[in-house]
C-alpha cells in the first residue's frame, strides 16, 4: 500500500497510470459476461424451465414453503439478490473507504460472484432451490464488486481523463460480452452436433460465464492498488451505514440533484434493456433466434458508441452529451413505437439504436458522478449509485406493466417510457455540475 492520499493518482501520462488504467478496463471484461450471456440471455427462461420441472400440479413450487408460481421464480430470486446487495453493498463500501483497502473486498466480492456463477453447472432437474441461491449470491456479490471497481476511477484518473477512461472500461465489458456471447451461441444452436444435450450445453454457457469472470479478475486485482486514507468512524451495520450516507450526502445537495437524474433516466434505461425483447416477441411476433441476435447486436454496438461518445465529451463535455443521450433514446422509442410486426430488420435498426447509445450514457454518467463524490467518499457515494443502477429500477417496469394492463397495448407501454428519458433530460439540465463539483471539493475539469 503506498502513501497516496485518496485523490492523487500517479503523474498524468505515466506508465503506472496507464498500466493501472488498463487493469482497471480488464474488470468489465471479466464480468460483463455475466450480465451478457447469465442474466440477459440463458438463466431466465432456463431456472424457469427447471421450477417448472418442480412445480405442483398447480404450477407452483413452495421454497421455504411458501407458495410461488413457477414462472415468478426468477423475477423474486432477481429482487431477492436486491435486497440483499442494498444491505450489503453500503457497510462494504463505508469499510473500503474508512481502511483504504479496497482490492481484498473487490476479491472477494467477484470470487464469490464467479464461484455461485460457475456452480450453476450443477443446476439440473428439479434443483430450483439450487437456481435461486445461486442467482442471489452471484447477483449480490456482482453489485458490490461493481461498487468497488467504480470507486476506483477517481483515484487511477485525473479529472480530464476520466470521461474516456470510463468508457473505454464499459467498451471493453460490451467486447468481452459480445465475444463469450457468440461462443455460446455456437455451442447452444449446434449442441448437437457436439454431442451435448440443449440443457447441458445452457449449463457450460452458465458456468463458462463464471470461469470467464474468475479467470480475468486475476488481471485487474494484480495491477490496482490501494492507497492510504485517513482514517474514519467505524462503518455501521446494513441500513444504518445507509442512512448515514444519505444524511452525509444531504450535505452536498447538487451531488443529489445529479443523483436523482440518473436514477430516473437510467430506470428507463434499464426497462427498455429488460423489456425489448418482450415487446418483439409479443409485439413484433419475433422469434428467439431475431431476439438473441438483437442483444448481440446491440454488445457490438455499444463498443463503437462508448467510445464514440467518450470522444464527443472531450468535445461537448460529458453533461451535454449525456444530454444529447437522452434525445436519442426518446426517438429511438418513439421510433419503436411504429415498428411494424413481423418485420426483423427493422427491429435490427432499433436495436442498432440502441446500442449506439446505451454504453455511452452509462459511462458518461458514471464518469461525470466521480467528479461529485467528496474525497475520501468514492466507495460509499458509489454504493448509492450502485443502487440507483441496480436497486431502484422498478418504476419503469411498473409503469410498463400498468400501461399494458389498461390499454392492452405493448405499443402504448413502450412509448409510455419516454416520460423517463424527458424528466431525466430536466432534471439534469438544471444541475450545474461546475459548481457542484467545486462544492464537493475537487478540481473543476476545463470540459465538463
Amino acid at each position: 500500500m503506498g502513501n497516496d492520499t485518496v485523490r492523487t493518482p500517479p503523474a498524468d501520462g505515466s506508465a503506472e497510470l496507464r498500466r493501472e488504467q488498463r487493469g482497471w478496463y480488464f474488470y468489465d471484461w471479466a464480468c460483463s459476461v455475466y450480465s451478457t450471456s447469465v442474466l440477459t440471455v440463458f438463466l431466465g427462461p432456463y431456472l424457469t424451465s427447471v421450477a417448472k420441472s418442480a412445480a405442483d400440479a398447480d404450477g407452483y413450487v413452495h421454497p421455504l414453503g411458501i407458495p410461488v408460481r413457477a414462472g415468478s421464480f426468477f423475477a423474486y430470486s432477481v429482487s431477492l439478490s436486491v435486497i440483499v446487495a442494498v444491505l450489503v453493498m453500503p457497510l462494504v463500501g463505508a469499510a473500503a473507504d474508512r481502511t483504504g483497502r479496497k482490492k481484498p473486498l473487490l476479491a472477494a466480492a467477484a470470487y464469490t460472484g464467479a464461484t455461485a456463477t460457475a456452480a450453476m453447472f450443477f443446476l439440473d432437474g428439479d434443483r430450483y432451490l439450487l437456481g435461486g441461491a445461486l442467482l442471489i449470491v452471484a447477483n449480490a456479490a456482482q453489485s458490490v464488486a461493481m461498487m468497488l471497481y467504480n470507486s476506483y476511477l477517481p483515484q487511477i484518473a485525473p479529472p480530464e481523463q476520466r470521461d474516456a477512461v470510463s468508457s473505454r472500461g464499459w467498451a471493453f465489458g460490451y467486447a468481452a460480452g459480445s465475444l463469450v456471447l457468440v461462443a455460446n451461441l455456437v455451442l447452444y444452436t449446434g449442441h448437437e452436433s457436439f454431442g451435448l444435450s440443449e440443457s447441458t450445453a445452457v449449463r457450460i454457457c452458465l458456468a463458462s460465464a463464471g470461469l470467464w469472470w474468475g479467470a480475468f479478475a486475476l488481471i485487474p486485482l494484480r495491477r490496482l492498488r490501494d492507497r492510504r486514507t485517513a482514517g474514519r468512524e467505524a462503518a455501521l451495520p446494513g441500513f444504518r451505514q445507509l442512512a448515514a450516507t444519505v444524511r452525509d450526502m444531504r450535505r452536498h445537495p447538487l451531488t443529489l440533484a445529479f443523483l436523482l437524474a440518473y436514477l430516473v433516466y437510467n430506470d428507463g434505461i434499464q426497462t427498455v434493456i429488460s423489456q425489448a425483447s418482450v415487446y418483439g416477441s409479443e409485439e413484433l411476433g419475433l422469434g428467439q433466434s431475431t431476439l438473441i441476435g438483437a442483444v448481440l447486436l446491440v454488445q457490438v454496438l455499444a463498443v463503437a458508441g462508448a467510445l464514440t461518445m467518450g470522444r464527443l465529451a472531450r468535445v461537448y463535455g460529458a453533461k451535454r452529451t449525456i444530454l444529447g443521450s437522452l434525445v436519442a433514446w426518446t426517438v429511438t422509442l418513439a421510433a419503436g413505437y411504429f415498428l411494424p410486426a413481423g418485420a426483423p430488420v427493422w427491429f435490427f435498426v432499433l436495436a442498432a439504436g440502441i446500442g449506439l447509445v446505451l454504453g455511452g450514457s452509462q459511462a458518461l454518467s458514471r464518469s461525470l458522478f466521480s467528479h461529485l463524490i467528496p474525497p475520501g467518499k468514492e466507495a460509499e457515494y458509489f454504493s448509492a449509485y450502485e443502487m440507483s443502477d441496480r436497486g431502484m429500477s422498478w418504476l419503469g417496469p411498473l409503469l410498463f406493466g400498468i400501461t399494458y394492463q389498461l390499454t392492452g397495448s405493448y405499443r402504448d407501454a413502450i412509448i409510455s417510457l419516454v416520460a423517463f428519458f424527458v424528466l431525466g433530460f430536466v432534471l439534469l439540465a438544471r444541475v450545474p455540475v461546475r459548481r457542484a463539483i467545486g462544492e464537493a471539493g475537487n478540481p473543476v475539469p476545463d470540459r465538463i
